[in-house]
């Protein structure tokens, strides 16, 4: 999965918004307000995405393309090169636990308010 990919999976979850608070170089995907990915368009070509926290620490020891967040909490974030190294429907699995993880977050009446 590239960046276009990893952008156009993300978009259709539901009342998912785009935003770029840290500038043009960081596609910020959030819901609810808060943020579930953040995509590289600098040319690393990375995803940041939320993660438990074990879950977090296997993938960074199965696949080298995994480590922890970059400038984001190491314990719930990693960022993940987008080299063809994951298969898509395993990245599209670590995204939408992102999108999970971020809504459960998100208080009763947000989430009421976003029919989630």
């Amino acid at each position: 999965m590239d960046i276009i990919a990893a952008r156009e999976f993300c978009i259709v979850l539901p009342h998912t918004e785009e935003t770029f608070p840290f500038g043009d170089d960081h596609l910020v995907l959030k819901v609810g307000g808060k943020m579930y990915a953040i995509i590289a368009l600098d040319g690393d070509s990375t995803i940041a995405l939320k993660c438990d926290p074990e879950l977090a620490i296997e993938l960074r020891e199965k696949y080298d393309a995994v480590q922890p967040g970059y400038h984001l909490s190491k314990k719930h974030w990693n960022t993940i090169l987008l080299n063809d190294t994951i298969p898509d429907a395993e990245l599209a699995e670590w995204i939408r636990l992102s999108y999970n993880l971020t809504v459960k977050g998100l208080t009763k009446k947000m989430r009421e308010s976003l029919s989630l």
